[in-house]
């Protein structure tokens, strides 16, 4: 099932332009999401093939069914409760049905968590990246042979280094391993002209090879060293590398070119969410209402535009969650929403929608 298909079934029962431009903080580059939700007919309702969510190949179209949505508003999911509290010029349609739902029924001090726990993830998110930019990963991948080291005397050196300052070649080196002692090894170097000793070099292949290499030596031969491969250390290297190419890859290139361009070492987008969620959060617990529409838009838009120091906004945002905790600790909001009478709503307009559609 798509959106298309919603659309031709005449299933939506709620769809609006939700994220940047429903909050005020939208730019002239900013995207259109789309959210909503809807309703499965009768026979599939009931079937084997209950659909939960429907999205476009990017996301930034996703359509609730009604029971799904229903499930994430007594979570209080900061998402399905701002859809709630969509503005009108954002409402692209609402079917009468739809109505019956309103944000202030369904608010509850699980918004601490959903909407404040979510902030704090942002946060993180904000550091990771900020881990990212200021410690980038060097664009040529590291070989196996940059995690080994020969020993030399009390100390040892880079393998590459040991090679260039002995006047050897990788070739004409051969390994075997040291009996009792795992990751280390003896290393012969082969130095007749013909090198009859046909060893097979440190790796196999210096771009591909995942370990070192290992050779016959004849018997009786020296090892001229012994060489260490730090197994442990070149592992995690290429699991932060791949996480890093990964980011790489699927980070938002206009987000990072702002974030790099405004000089500030940290996605602004992610801490403008970090305020926005908080304080949202804040006034829930204060007022029992949902302000989707943001007064602080252009406070949100300094954030936006990197016109403040990353540990600055760090700090304030911790000494709002203080805050947050502290309203919510004082606030009369219930608990939770009320599971009875939602399930009781959500059954009288599931039935409503079915009775219409019979005839």
């Amino acid at each position: 099932m798509t959106i298309h298909d919603l659309r031709q079934r005449g299933l939506i029962l709620f769809e609006a332009i939700s994220g940047s431009r429903a909050y005020g903080t939208n730019l002239p580059h900013s995207d259109t999401d789309l959210k909503g939700v809807f309703i499965l007919p009768e026979t599939e309702f009931y079937g084997l093939d209950y659909v939960p969510q429907v999205a476009n190949e990017t996301n930034d179209e996703v359509f609730y069914e009604l029971r799904r949505f229903v499930e994430l508003l007594l979570k209080n999911n900061p998402t399905v409760l701002e859809l709630l509290g969509t503005p009108a010029d954002c409402v692209v349609y609402r079917h009468p049905l739809f109505e019956v739902f309103r944000a202030e029924d369904f608010l509850s001090k699980l918004c601490r968590q959903s909407f404040a726990e979510y902030a704090v993830a942002q946060i993180r998110k904000a550091k990771g990246l900020n881990k990212k930019i200021n410690y980038p990963e060097p664009p040529a991948r590291k070989s196996v042979l940059d995690f080994c080291y020969v020993t030399v005397g009390a100390g040892a050196q880079p393998a590459a280094t040991w090679l260039e300052r002995r006047g050897y070649t990788a070739s004409q080196c051969g390994l075997s391993n040291v009996n009792h002692l795992h990751d280390l090894y003896a290393v012969f170097v082969d130095e007749t002209p013909e090198r009859r000793h046909s060893y097979r070099g440190l790796v196999r292949d210096p771009e591909t090879s995942q370990d070192v290499l290992l050779s016959a030596a004849p018997k009786g031969e020296v090892p001229v060293a012994y060489l260490s491969f730090n197994r442990n250390g070149y592992s995690t290297y290429c699991r932060v590398f791949r996480e890093y190419k990964k980011w790489e890859q699927k980070r938002n290139p206009e987000r990072y070119q702002n974030t790099v361009q405004h000089g500030k070492n940290y996605d602004a987008k992610n801490m403008l969410h970090v305020f926005r969620l908080l304080r949202m959060a804040e006034e829930i617990a204060r007022t029992g209402r949902l302000h989707v529409r943001r007064p602080d838009r252009d406070f949100l838009l300094q954030i936006r535009r990197g016109e403040f120091e990353y540990e600055q906004l760090v700090t304030e945002a911790e000494a709002l969650v203080a805050q947050v905790e502290a309203a919510f600790a004082a606030s009369a909001l219930p608990e939770a929403p009320d599971r009875t009478a939602t399930e009781a709503l959500l059954v009288r307009l599931r039935q409503a929608w079915y009775a219409q559609n019979r005839t």
